[in-house]
């Protein structure tokens, strides 16, 4: 089972091919809209040190932006 959270705001393009990217492949992710949630939005500058979406913890794994490559590579088949 993979663990999927993509990280994402309302006026993103990319972050709406991420989510399309897994939903293609079948595979479940959590959506954490960092625009609605301040406090979400702050703990993930404090992670990665990224301001930008979308970014995608992939199993532990962070990738920043739409990286279908570097997704499919943290994903466990």
């Amino acid at each position: 089972m993979n663990e999927i959270t993509v990280y994402t705001t309302n006026t993103c393009p990319y972050c709406t091919m991420v989510k399309n990217f897994l939903e293609e492949r079948g595979l479940e992710y959590k959506e954490v809209n960092v625009q609605n949630d301040q406090r979400e939005a702050q703990k993930l500058v404090e992670t990665t040190g990224q301001m930008g979406v979308p970014q995608i913890n992939v199993n532990g794994k962070w990738v920043i932006g739409f990286d279908p490559n570097t997704i499919m590579a943290n994903v466990k088949q």
